[in-house]
């Protein structure tokens, strides 16, 4: 983890650039070199070696960072070192942000349910730098939220969390509970998630001056999915508990937002619901009319997310927002497109699409664009209500899903996220299990746009 406070006594790593290795190399002992070859160290981010005192201590411990600074470079290290406490020399670093963050990011252990908490090393970090946590909370808040088990992260849970997030903006919360969605118009909210024993609710949030440019953000709070009477199979249903991994965002984003105080009225709308089984579940066939009005056919109850959503967006459109940012684990076909480690991004705005994009991928928060195709809408019709809720075919799943959601946008600008809301594997600073994908790019493009208004 970081500590916010200098320690001299704390080890030195020594930092490495891969590009520079031959310079490096040319300063270094007969010593040094001969550990350094025995590590085949080249300088690669995360790649490090010790060279032992004359008593076979460890007394310099150094590290690559890779061709240049980035989320990554030593995000591995905190539980790779032998566990204890260290520090960075940052001779040559201009800017170590980014190296902080990895390793903060790095240090994230989910340790609720264990006997024996897997430890990390610490990095002491200087005071100035204690923006830096702001980021790491706001992340391993949604990380934390994700990875729990859905036994103790169902709607009513999911709204204490959303209540935590408030109470610390301090910002105002309502939320709509059960058969009240159904008087306030939030019909497609109700029928995914009355089948649960925890009660389908409409979690809303506001915060900041109300003469900010309004900025809305939606999360997908599936809790878990089952499929609902379209059950999935039993390795489809397996990590389920993640499906709520856009509410986690957004709340890990309102969270940045606030600590930042950033110039915008935001509001936070999370529909939170199980996709459950019981006798009074939605069917397949079954036509719901929405809060925006339209009706639609559920073409199948495993499309789930995008229903809850609509009704969210509706609401939030009313408001004419300066942007609506939703985020949403929707859909498989956009992993088949991009693949698990990049968000997939959908936006009817090119200038706000690009800048998302490029600002995401240059804090190593990969994003791609893919297109709203507008031909694709005709694959949504029904013969027995306004649209449906899947395409006919089966392709272009990710489109087709997107598509669905602007229906409900009314032309506000609006981006759309389609993540996977968690990682497969550890990867230096981003430990497997869940995570708030698309995040941090989206919270530099807000303050990029609206710091300085």
């Amino acid at each position: 983890m970081i500590l916010f406070n200098e320690n001299k006594d704390a080890t030195a790593i020594e930092l490495v650039n891969s590009r520079d290795i031959e310079t490096w190399r040319s300063k270094q002992s007969e010593t040094t070199l001969s550990w350094a070859d025995r590590a085949k160290f080249r300088g690669t981010a995360n790649q490090h070696f010790a060279v032992p005192d004359e008593q076979g201590l460890p007394n310099r411990l150094i590290s690559g960072i890779g061709d240049e600074v980035s989320l990554s470079s030593i995000g591995s290290l905190p539980g790779t070192l032998p566990h204890g406490n260290y520090r960075l020399e940052l001779d040559g670093i201009d800017d170590p942000y980014l190296l902080y963050l990895g390793w903060g990011l790095g240090s994230y252990r989910f340790n609720d349910y264990k006997a024996s908490p897997t430890k990390v090393s610490d990095l002491h970090v200087p005071e100035e730098f204690r923006h830096v946590a702001h980021e790491v909370d706001a992340i391993n808040f949604a990380r934390d939220l994700i990875n729990t088990p859905a036994s103790d992260m169902l709607p009513h849970h999911l709204e204490a969390a959303a209540r935590t997030v408030a109470t610390d903006g301090p910002a105002e919360i309502d939320v709509t509970i059960g058969t009240d969605l159904l008087k306030q118009g939030y019909r497609t909210i109700h029928a995914v998630g009355q089948a649960s024993a925890s009660e389908p609710r409409l979690i809303d949030i506001r915060w900041g001056s109300e003469d900010h440019p309004k900025v809305t953000l939606l999360g997908k709070g599936v809790c878990f999915d089952s499929g609902g009477l379209d059950l999935k199979s039993a390795a489809g249903m397996r990590t389920m508990k993640k499906d709520m991994s856009g509410a986690a965002t957004v709340l890990g984003l309102a969270k940045l937002v606030m600590a930042r105080n950033l110039p915008v009225r935001l509001r936070v709308l999370v529909p939170a619901v199980e996709n459950a089984v019981s006798g009074n579940a939605y069917r397949p066939g079954d036509v719901v009319r929405t809060y925006k009005g339209t009706t639609v056919e559920i073409g199948n109850t495993d499309a789930e997310g995008r229903l809850i959503l609509c009704d969210a967006l509706a609401l939030a459109a009313e408001e004419g927002p300066d942007l609506m940012v939703d985020y949403a684990s929707l859909t498989g076909a956009a992993r088949t497109a991009v693949g698990a480690d990049i968000s997939a991004m959908f936006a009817n705005r090119d200038d706000v699409a690009r800048a998302i994009e490029d600002t995401g991928n240059a804090l190593d928060d990969p994003i791609c664009r893919l297109p709203l195709f507008q031909a694709y809408k005709a694959t949504l019709k029904s013969s027995v209500a306004d649209i449906c809720n899947i395409s006919a075919g089966n392709q272009a799943g990710a489109i087709t899903a997107a598509l669905f959601l602007e229906h409900f946008v009314d032309g506000n600008s609006w981006v759309h996220f389609d993540i996977m809301g968690s990682n497969d594997k550890n990867r230096p600073a981003r430990p497997e299990g869940g995570e708030a994908m698309g995040l941090r790019a989206v919270y530099q493009y807000l303050a990029d746009t609206y710091q300085n208004e």
